[in-house]
């Protein structure tokens, strides 16, 4: 597998391309502002992109969708919860396949209702679901704390410990971990009942 993780845009955003090698087949996750270095690398490596796979709704999540499916053709993927229309419509549990890769969509509501994961070769896609050292926003207007406690505690703590946490954002220590790490270390998974976890958002 070829990936490479590009901080792009005004709001340190991470922008991931993944193929099955250099000038194969792959996908752009989470396409955002600013994505003309994104588009050269496709180029410099002859990658054919097929998918965009979106982990939110966000604008500065899919803010490079219609400039990468213009240079490329490639199809967008999102959650069916979302507020536009994606070329191809994914719930809990569906795959997305090229190029020898399988792309698997865990939903993970509380950030926004349409969030997933995506994971792939030992890697998952957290977007805003979840950070190094943190979790995305619960206090926006589509935002549900309740939604969030289900998704980190009972969905995200499941995942297996060696998976590489490729986040939506730069606001970390690091930019990337794993899923053992953040267990370990990231103070918004730490065992809480919901109500508890609901207390602990609100201090």
């Amino acid at each position: 597998m070829w990936l490479e993780q590009h901080l792009i845009g005004p709001y340190q955003n991470f922008t991931y391309l993944v193929a099955d090698r250099d000038g194969g087949e792959g996908v752009v996750i989470d396409p955002s502002f600013g994505i003309e270095p994104v588009l050269t690398s496709i180029d410099e490596h002859h990658l054919k992109i097929r998918y965009i796979l979106n982990t939110h709704r966000h604008q500065d999540h899919i803010a490079g969708n219609a400039e990468v499916r213009d240079r490329t053709g490639a199809k967008i993927v999102a959650h069916r919860l979302v507020p536009f229309h994606p070329d191809v419509v994914v719930e809990d549990g569906a795959t997305v396949e090229t190029g020898g890769l399988k792309f698997t969509v865990r939903h993970t509501p509380g950030h926004t209702p349409d969030s997933v994961l995506f994971l792939f070769e030992g890697h998952v896609a957290t977007g805003d679901t979840l950070f190094v050292g943190e979790c995305g926003r619960v206090d926006l207007p589509e935002s549900d704390p309740g939604a969030m406690w289900d998704s980190l505690l009972h969905k995200v703590v499941t995942l297996d410990d060696a998976l590489v946490v490729l986040p939506g954002h730069d606001y970390g220590s690091t930019p990337t971990s794993t899923i053992g790490q953040e267990k370990a270390d990231n103070y918004t998974l730490k065992p809480r009942t919901k109500a508890e976890f609901l207390k602990f958002l609100e201090s």
